[in-house]
C-alpha cells in the first residue's frame, strides 16, 4: 500500500478506491497506540458505497518516526495535507480518541471539507492533570523497558472487560497485545508527549454546524461516557449513541454496533 511526503514526514494510507471519483469519502483516523488496522471491520464493511481511506499518523503504525510535528495542530495539517494530495475535497471523517481531537480541530478550521464528523471514544478537553504523571510513567516504562513489557498493563485502558475476559476472543486479544508490543520506543513515546500536553476545544463546540455523531463505548474507562456527553451537549444537533459491551476501542471489540450506529447516521446525512 502507498505511501506519501507530507510536511516532511513519509505518511501510510491505504484507499479502497483510489481511481473511483464517484463514491463519497470516508476518511478514518486512529487512537495513540494503534494504527490504521483498528478500522479493518469499518473499511470492509463500507468500502462497497465508499471510497475508504485510513492512514498512520507520523510515529505511529507504518508512517516515519520523525524529530518533531507531533501535537494536534501539527497532526491536524498533516491530516489536512494527505486530503490535499489525495484531491478531496469533501470527505465523512471518522476519529478515535486522538483521532477524534484532530478531527474537531478540522471542523473548527476546516469544515468545507466536512460531510460529517464522526467521533468514537474521545474529549474536548485537556488530559485529565491527574493522569498526566501516570502518562509520563508510561512514557517513561517504554523507553527503558520497551513497549512488550508494559503492553498488558495497557490492555484493560484500551479494551473493555467484556472484550477482555471472552474466552473465545482470544486469539484477537493475542493479534492486538502484539500490535501493541509492535509499536516504535520513539515514535509512540513523542506521540504520548503530545496528547498530554494538547489544548482542549472544549469552548469551540458550539461553532461547529457539521453533521456530527459521538459514540462511545459503555465501558470506556480512558474516556468515559461524562466526555462524550458533554461534547455532545455542546455541538448543535448532534447524536450521541452508546456501544454495549465495548471499552476504549469500539470498532475492534464491537464492530457490528459500530458499522450499524454509522450507517444509520449516513443515512441522515444525505
Amino acid at each position: 500500500m502507498p505511501s506519501i511526503q507530507i510536511n516532511n514526514a513519509n505518511i501510510y494510507y491505504e484507499d479502497s478506491a483510489p481511481d473511483d471519483q464517484q463514491k463519497p469519502v470516508m476518511v478514518f483516523a486512529h487512537g495513540l497506540l494503534w494504527s490504521s488496522r483498528m478500522y479493518d471491520k469499518q473499511v470492509a464493511h463500507f468500502q462497497d458505497d465508499y471510497r475508504c481511506i485510513a492512514f498512520d499518523f507520523r510515529g505511529q503504525g507504518q508512517s516515519q518516526i520523525t524529530k518533531s510535528g507531533y501535537d494536534m495542530d501539527a497532526l491536524t495539517e498533516d491530516t489536512l495535507g494527505l486530503l490535499t494530495a489525495l484531491n478531496i475535497n469533501k470527505c465523512h471523517f471518522v476519529g478515535l480518541s486522538m483521532g477524534g481531537f484532530i478531527a474537531q480541530r478540522i471542523a473548527l478550521k476546516r469544515p468545507e471539507l466536512l460531510l460529517s464528523l464522526i467521533m468514537l471514544e474521545t474529549s474536548a478537553d485537556p488530559e485529565d492533570p491527574e493522569l498526566v504523571p501516570q502518562y509520563r510513567k508510561l512514557m517513561t516504562a517504554i523507553r527503558w523497558v520497551g513497549m512488550k513489557r508494559v503492553s498488558k498493563k495497557v490492555m484493560p485502558i484500551m479494551f473493555g472487560t467484556s472484550f477482555l475476559e471472552d474466552k473465545s476472543r482470544k486469539a484477537e486479544k493475542r493479534e492486538w497485545l502484539g500490535m501493541l508490543q509492535g509499536n516504535r520506543k520513539s515514535g509512540v513515546t513523542k506521540a504520548t508527549l503530545a496528547l498530554i500536553e494538547r489544548k482542549g476545544t472544549y469552548e469551540q463546540l458550539g461553532d461547529i454546524t457539521t453533521p456530527t455523531l459521538i459514540i462511545v463505548g459503555d465501558e470506556d474507562a480512558a474516556t468515559p461516557y461524562e466526555k462524550s456527553e458533554r461534547i455532545h451537549f455542546s455541538i448543535p444537533g448532534s447524536k450521541l449513541a452508546v456501544i454495549k459491551g465495548a471499552g476504549h476501542t469500539s470498532t475492534v471489540e464491537e464492530p457490528e454496533q459500530v458499522n450499524a450506529v454509522i450507517s444509520k447516521f449516513l443515512e441522515s446525512c444525505v
